[in-house]
């Protein structure tokens, strides 16, 4: 028996029909996936590495009482599996549709809180949806854990070494490496698919800061307004819908970046505010400025994980300039604005704020989370991930879309992830309050090639950026 910590006791109280707090993600492949070699690496990958997928949760009564994880005496590994089928035509939308009928489903509370369906039907090969309850991890952590059970070649086979302790006289570089190890199964191709998620675009070590700082970083919290009233709030249902874009070539959105003098998640933060503000005209509504919720990893990642997982991320509130006409200007705005916020510890206030409302009594917490909630319209992730094709089980992975619930009354989320040289955008929805998702997809690329229009403008030589259609 374990007691929950109070910050992943926070997302699990979070949980409502309307929002569901799963992790949810598609991974599809070129051909089918072997079942028996792929249960195979749940078990020794996932299963025996990580306590939680095999523990369930207790929650028991009483008001100071608090939840606790215990191990699953009726455990079996083919409980949490299952075969679903995409009907024909067995495209992209189909499998969309699927998605979105599991992400609008929860999770059996009486097992360990997660489920993977191999899914026959789609294209020619294969998919694989998993669902993970939030209260075991975040998702970086499960971006890193997904990672670890993937090969670098459809032969290659590993058994995972067990983890290590250093003593303190051991060299950075080899506690660096072997950390990987022990997160990845023990390769040195693995550490390179998890060094793959240090570019994220803030780090722990830009939000340690002391004094005036955290300071004002309190004060900006507490007097920030709530989000207005736009076509992308109101009451949730019970339905979610997910859809995600043909992959994006990573080269393109990086010359964007360099001609524009902007990074690159800068590029995706600008194309995103231009299809919220194209969204709003479209479905005639004011077009209003959005802020939007984005996590920020506060665990090392030059070391493991733990092995009991957890939640450790905070989250950051940007302004999103959707006023803003012109592509350029709300580009560099925007940089402005992410360049500030790399500069300041309001991160690591959210996560002590989540973390202390999680210990709390529920009405509490509710109410600390829906005054948190109610200062942003949406939530957006970003994990690079590897950066040439990776294995599952001997089988070539094509693509991955995932997304992180989103809490309270937050109806829309998007997803940004990067795979061997392609960038591939997912939104999840509230089917009531944004009936056709695809809509949003379109308009993120649309203005990734308004970007590129501006930037050709802009420049005097050289050839302009073109984003691909």
């Amino acid at each position: 028996m374990e007691r929950m910590a109070g910050i992943d006791a926070a997302w699990l109280r979070m949980e409502e029909p309307t929002n569901l707090m799963m992790i949810t993600a598609v991974l599809w492949f070129d051909e089918h996936p072997d079942w028996e070699r792929l249960k195979a690496v749940l078990r020794e990958r996932l299963v025996e590495r990580f306590p939680r997928f095999r523990q369930r949760l207790v929650v028991p009564d009483g008001l100071l009482s608090a939840p606790y994880w215990e191990e699953d005496p009726a455990f079996e590994l083919e409980s949490h599996l299952g075969h679903a089928v995409v009907p024909p035509p067995g495209d992209r939308e189909a499998l969309e549709t699927l998605v979105s009928e599991w992400m609008s489903t929860s999770l059996d509370r009486s097992r360990p809180l997660w489920q993977c369906h191999l899914v026959e039907g789609f294209g020619q090969g294969g998919a694989l949806l998993a669902r993970i309850h939030h209260s075991i991890a975040d998702g970086m952590a499960l971006a890193r854990v997904l990672l670890s059970l993937m090969d670098d070649g459809a032969e290659e086979h590993f058994t995972p070494e067990p983890l290590l302790t250093e003593r303190s006289s051991t060299p950075g570089w080899m506690k660096l490496l072997r950390g990987a190890r022990a997160v990845a199964s023990g390769t040195r191709a693995a550490w390179k698919r998890g060094a793959e998620l240090i570019s994220e675009p803030i780090h722990m070590g830009d939000l340690v800061r002391e004094g005036a700082r955290g300071a004002a970083a309190l004060s900006r919290l507490a007097l920030m307004p709530s989000d207005p009233p736009t076509v992308f709030r109101g009451k949730l249902g019970t339905e979610k819908r997910a859809a995600w874009s043909e992959p994006i070539p990573l080269e393109e959105v990086k010359a964007l970046g360099r001609a524009m003098e902007s990074t690159i998640n800068d590029v995706l933060l600008a194309a995103l505010t231009g299809a919220l503000r194209w969204y709003q005209e479209e479905r005639g509504g004011p077009v209003e400025d959005l802020r939007v919720f984005i996590p920020v990893n506060l665990r090392p990642l030059n070391e493991p994980i733990p092995r009991e997982l957890g939640n450790r991320f905070g989250l950051v509130f940007l302004d999103l300039p959707v006023k803003e006409v012109e592509p350029h200007r709300r580009l560099r705005l925007l940089k402005q604005r992410m360049d500030a916020l790399k500069r300041s510890p309001e991160a690591a206030l959210t996560f002590g704020m989540l973390g202390m409302s999680g210990m709390a009594p529920a009405a509490v917490e509710r109410a600390a989370v829906d005054a948190l909630a109610s200062k942003g319209t949406l939530i957006m992730t970003n994990v690079p991930g590897p950066r040439h094709p990776v294995y599952l089980a001997g089988t070539k992975l094509a693509g991955l879309m995932f997304w992180v619930p989103q809490s309270a009354r937050v109806g829309l989320g998007v997803s940004i992830f990067s795979y061997a040289g392609q960038v591939t955008v997912g939104v999840s929805v509230d089917a009531g309050l944004v009936p056709d998702p695809h809509r949003l997809v379109s308009g993120f690329r649309d203005e990734l090639q308004a970007l590129a229009s501006a930037a050709s403008s802009s420049t005097e030589r050289g050839q302009p950026p073109e984003i691909s259609s």
